[in-house]
C-alpha cells in the first residue's frame, strides 16, 4: 500500500468518525444539555452560587427619576374649567437596595430577607433643584379628609370645611417639590393628630420610605426546580392577598422583578408582584434587543394589565367593592393604602382611555417615554436593562358640605409619575459576554465537528480524484512511416 493510499484510508476514517460523532451529539443535544443543567445548577440563590452575591448586593446603579405636574390654573378648574398641567423634572435620585437579614430555610429552599431602600439625590442627572423648585399640585392630605368624610352627616363636613378654610387649607397647595417628595408638617393632619395620636402630622408622597422596605420576603432559590428561582414564596408572612375581590386578583405572583429563571422563551408570560401596586402583573414578549452587545428579550405589561372588567373579565377582581370599577389604564390602590382615593396608572395616562387623557391639558401619553419595559439575556435570565414607569393620580369630585367643590365633576387628577431605570454596569456586561461566548462555543462544540468532518470529506473526495486521474494515464501509440526503399522500416 502506497504512501497515498494511506493518506486516504486515514482521512476517511477520521472523517467518517467526525461525521458520525458530531451528527449523533446533535441529534442528542448532549452539549446543550449539559449546559442547561449546569446553568440550572449556578443560576439560583444559594451561598455556593456565583449569582448570590449580585442578588444579594445588586452591582447595577439604579435611578429614580420623579416628574410632577404642576397646576398652572386651579382657580379655573375649581370654577367647572379644565385644568392645565406643565411637567417639571426630572428630580432624580440614585436608589441604594441592598438586601438584609438574609437567612436560608427549609434546607436551602427559600431565603428569607428585607430589602431596605435609600435614596441620595443626584444633581448632575437632574433638571431643577427640589429644595427650591415651586410646585403647585393638589392637597392630598385636604382630600382625604374630605373623602373621609363623605359618609358623615352634613353638618360635620360643614362645620370641618369651616375649619379649613380657616386655617388656609384649600384642595390645592403650593409646596416646594423636596416638601412634596420627602414630608412636612401639614397643619390639617396636625390639627387631627392632636386628636388623633395615630395619624401622622407628617406628610410626602416618600415620607418615611428612605431607608425603609416593603415588607418581609421570603423567596424561593430555585434548589428544587430552576423554574421557581427568585419566586415569592410569601410576603409579609401571606401567600395571597386579602384586599381585592376575587382569589385570582390576590395570588402573589412571580418574582420581584430583581431575577428570573434561565433559559427564556418568547411564548411565556412572565409576572412579577408589585408591593406598592399591592398586586402581580404579568409582561409578555415585545422584540429582540442588544444591550452592550448583549442579547436580550423585551417584555413589557400587555394592553389588557389594565383593561376594564368590559374588556377583560379577569380584572374585575380589582374592582372593590366588586362592581366598583374603573375604566380602561386606571388601578384604584387605596384599597390597601389608607387614606386619599390614590389611583395608579402608566405615565401620562398611557394605555388609557381617552377620557382620562383628554379630562386635564398637557398631557401626551407615547410607547418611547412612557412605557414599562424589562430587557433579561434568555440564557441566564439577568435582567440587562429596566424600565418601570408609574404615575400616581387622585380622584378629585364633588362633596357636599365642601364649597370648593361644587363645580367639580369626578376627574382622576395626575400628580407626578416616576421612571425607575436600571442598566447592567460596564463590568457586568463584560463578564457577561465573556460567560455568553463560553455557553455558546460548548453547546456549539458538536457542530464544530461536524464542520471538520465536512472539510474532511471535501479534502477526502478531492484526494481519491487526483489519485484516479494518476493511475489513469492516456496510451501513446508509436508514430510509424515507411520509406519507399526495399526491405527498410523505420519507427
Amino acid at each position: 500500500m502506497t504512501r497515498r493510499s494511506c493518506v486516504i484510508y486515514a482521512t476517511g476514517i477520521v472523517c467518517a468518525h467526525l461525521l458520525i460523532v458530531g451528527i449523533a451529539l446533535v441529534v442528542a443535544q448532549v452539549f446543550q444539555t449539559m449546559i442547561h443543567n449546569r446553568l440550572k445548577k449556578e443560576l439560583t440563590l444559594t451561598e455556593a452560587s456565583r449569582v448570590f452575591e449580585s442578588w444579594k448586593n445588586p452591582p447595577p446603579p439604579v435611578y429614580m427619576e420623579y416628574y410632577f405636574f404642576n397646576v398652572t390654573n386651579p382657580e379655573v378648574f375649581l370654577a367647572g374649567g379644565k385644568a392645565v398641567v406643565t411637567q417639571i423634572g426630572p428630580y432624580t435620585y440614585r436608589e441604594y437596595r441592598p438586601r438584609e437579614n438574609v437567612t436560608f430555610l427549609e434546607n436551602g429552599t427559600k431565603v428569607y430577607a428585607l430589602n431596605p431602600k435609600s435614596f441620595v439625590f443626584v444633581p448632575e442627572k437632574s433638571r431643577g433643584n427640589p429644595e427650591v423648585d415651586i410646585l403647585r399640585t393638589v392637597n392630598i392630605p385636604a382630600v382625604a379628609v374630605m373623602s373621609e368624610l363623605n359618609s358623615y352627616s352634613f353638618l360635620l363636613r360643614t362645620f370641618v370645611s369651616i375649619y379649613m378654610k380657616s386655617i388656609g387649607v384649600e384642595i390645592f397647595m403650593t409646596r416646594t417639590v423636596h416638601e412634596v417628595l420627602w414630608g412636612f408638617k401639614d397643619p390639617l393632619l396636625t390639627k387631627i393628630h392632636s386628636v388623633r395620636p395615630e395619624v401622622d402630622e407628617m406628610f410626602g408622597l416618600m415620607w418615611k420610605k428612605n431607608g425603609t422596605h416593603e415588607g418581609e420576603f421570603v423567596f424561593l432559590t430555585g434548589e428544587r426546580d430552576y423554574m421557581e428561582y427568585g419566586r415569592i414564596d410569601t410576603w409579609n408572612g401571606l401567600t395571597e392577598m386579602s384586599w381585592w375581590s376575587s382569589k385570582q386578583s390576590n395570588m402573589i405572583n412571580g418574582t420581584d422583578g430583581s431575577v428570573f429563571h434561565p433559559l427564556l422563551s418568547r411564548k411565556e408570560l412572565l409576572y412579577i408582584f408589585a408591593a406598592d401596586l399591592c398586586r402581580s402583573i404579568h409582561l409578555g414578549y415585545v422584540e429582540d434587543v442588544d444591550v452592550k452587545g448583549i442579547p436580550a428579550y423585551r417584555f413589557a405589561p400587555p394592553h389588557d394589565v389594565l383593561q376594564s372588567p368590559e374588556e377583560n373579565p379577569t380584572n374585575a377582581g380589582f374592582c372593590v367593592p366588586a362592581g366598583d370599577c374603573l375604566g380602561t389604564g386606571v388601578l384604584k390602590v387605596s384599597v390597601c393604602r389608607e387614606g386619599a382615593p390614590i389611583v395608579v396608572s402608566f405615565p401620562h395616562f398611557y394605555q388609557a382611555d381617552d377620557k382620562y387623557i383628554n379630562a386635564v391639558d398637557g398631557l401626551h401619553p407615547n410607547k418611547e417615554e412612557h412605557e414599562t419595559y424589562l430587557d433579561l439575556n434568555p440564557t441566564t435570565g439577568v435582567p440587562i436593562r429596566a424600565c418601570k414607569r408609574a404615575q400616581l393620580n387622585i380622584i378629585l369630585n364633588r362633596v357636599p358640605g365642601f364649597p370648593e367643590t361644587k363645580h367639580l365633576n369626578e376627574i382622576i387628577f395626575p400628580i407626578m409619575f416616576v421612571n425607575e431605570t436600571a442598566t447592567i454596569d460596564d463590568d457586568s456586561a463584560a463578564q457577561m459576554r465573556t460567560l455568553l461566548l463560553i455557553v455558546t462555543l460548548v453547546s456549539n462544540f458538536p457542530l464544530l465537528i461536524v464542520g471538520m468532518g465536512a472539510i474532511l470529506l471535501i479534502v477526502l473526495v478531492v484526494l481519491v480524484c487526483r489519485s484516479r486521474q494518476k493511475k489513469v494515464r492516456p496510451v501513446l501509440y508509436p508514430c510509424a512511416y515507411y520509406q519507399e526503399t526495399p526491405n527498410v522500416f523505420f519507427l
